[in-house]
């Protein structure tokens, strides 16, 4: 049989996605993109924007409609919050997000069951999942261990989830639950698993994944724990292993985390959720930083590591925002010189205290602040690239082009990496890290292959 993943969203969906579509691939499913012909689509969907529940709804009609002997199956934070919105056609089967557990055992069902593609393929497999079958009695949010899963060139590794902030915009707070964190043993035993199998990268992900805690360790002393593993494994003749973190909240980003970062290996790549400049608005969207806070948390991971990528996600035009506000956070943004801005035009989501705030900015102006906002993004982008122009990096490589590798750096640049094949005359090094210098940033990043590390 055959199955599909298409994935909105964070990170953290990404990796979830990937531990579905290698649980399918490792009981005998043949993998393939949401643009081919399969027998059940998976949809996981996002819900931090409206744009994004269009987008799931416009792919469950796509599929659903061309697909019609086929299941698709729609889980995410979307289908936990919204399932009725969702059930648009009768091959559509709506799992929740605290339920993807069941999805990721019905692989075992249809084989034991000897259900196949036919006629009545779609409503087999929803009667697994509205039946006793189909229902995990103790949703378990960590439902799968990393190290079961065939990654592709890097590894995820979930480690927190859920979050306690209740910021005044988020939904999704609301579709995963408060912060729970997976244990430290837990953590310890599938790193060094995935070390042992090979990877050269791991990420670590979670919706708040500065607010890990488990049994009094949290996130900084966890990823102290991590690269003292990572060094351990280095001096034992193994390969390196580098850590990306997939998020830092700025009012966690102390002397302590700080410290931790410096290691060798932390990727040089953080994303910061700013979403305003203005204290004003930081309030009003029950931040738990102010601008101050912002500033220094840049500055300690400039302190800490040598030109980091530093990207940043912005709200434009949230409830109230005035001209004095955005201006505030163009302002704030220029100063601190991020090297990427995730920017959203601020979207009203139902059951947030946000959506019923007064002063809702018009479409019109929140549309024209992200503007501003984007070119000087990609204006950042461009002198980021630039200034490392003849300085070396260490490439992931991902994918061959020709004589080429696309591969990404560990400051979070998409590269291009040349002649590898003349230079090693070895042809299959998908996952590997390699050591390059970057000769040109025009029309992208172009490096030349320097050794294998």
């Amino acid at each position: 049989m055959r199955a599909a993943v298409y994935t909105l969203g964070c990170k953290l969906n990404q990796c979830e996605s990937e531990a579905l579509a290698s649980s399918f691939d490792s009981r005998g499913f043949f993998i393939g993109p949401a643009s081919e012909d399969a027998d059940i689509y998976i949809i996981n969907t996002c819900t931090v924007t409206t744009k994004a529940e269009q987008k799931a709804r416009r792919m469950i009609r796509k599929l659903s409609g061309e697909h019609p002997e086929s299941a698709v199956l729609v889980t995410g934070c979307y289908a936990q919050l919204d399932s009725a919105d969702l059930k648009l056609a009768d091959n559509v089967i709506v799992v929740p997000h605290d339920y993807k557990d069941d999805i990721n055992r019905l692989p075992s069902h249809l084989e034991e069951q000897g259900i196949s593609p036919g006629i009545d393929f779609a409503p087999r497999i929803r009667a697994f999942f509205e039946g006793d079958t189909g229902t995990a009695p103790d949703p378990d949010r960590f439902w799968y261990d990393s190290v079961d899963f065939n990654y592709h060139t890097r590894a995820f590794l979930k480690v927190q989830d859920g979050c306690n902030n209740s910021c005044a915009y988020c939904r999704v707070t609301i579709a995963r639950g408060d912060s729970v964190s997976l244990g430290v043993d837990d953590v310890m035993k599938q790193f060094t698993a995935l070390q042992q199998k090979g990877y050269r990268e791991v990420v670590l992900t979670g919706v708040n994944l500065t607010s890990y805690n488990s049994g009094g360790i949290d996130f900084t002393a966890l990823l102290d724990e991590l690269t003292a593993e990572a060094s351990r494994s280095v001096k034992a003749g193994n390969p390196s292993v580098r850590i990306r973190l997939s998020s830092l909240e700025p009012e966690t980003i102390d002397e302590r985390m700080a410290r931790a970062v410096e290691s060798p290996f932390v990727c040089p790549h953080f994303h910061i959720p700013v979403q305003s400049g203005s204290d004003r608005i930081l309030n009003l969207m029950r931040r738990h930083n102010d601008r101050s806070r912002i500033i220094s948390a840049v500055e300690r991971l400039r302190e800490a590591k040598y030109d980091p990528y530093i990207a940043a996600d912005v709200i434009a035009g949230f409830p109230g925002e005035t001209d004095e506000d955005f201006e505030q956070t163009r302002s704030l943004l220029e100063d601190c010189n991020f090297t990427f801005l995730h920017v959203f035009p601020y979207s009203s989501r139902p059951g947030t205290a946000a959506a019923a705030m007064k002063n809702q900015v018009p479409q019109r102006i929140s549309g024209e602040r992200t503007n501003i906002l984007r070119k000087l993004s990609a204006r950042n982008s461009a002198d980021y690239a630039e200034r490392w122009l003849g300085r070396e990096i260490e490439v992931l490589l991902e994918q061959k082009k020709g004589q080429n590798w696309l591969g990404t750096s560990g400051n979070y640049l998409k590269t291009e990496v040349c002649d590898i094949l003349n230079n090693n005359g070895d042809d299959n090094r998908e996952g590997g890290l390699c050591r390059a210098g970057i000769l040109s940033t025009e029309n992208g990043i172009r490096c030349e292959f320097l050794k294998w590390v």
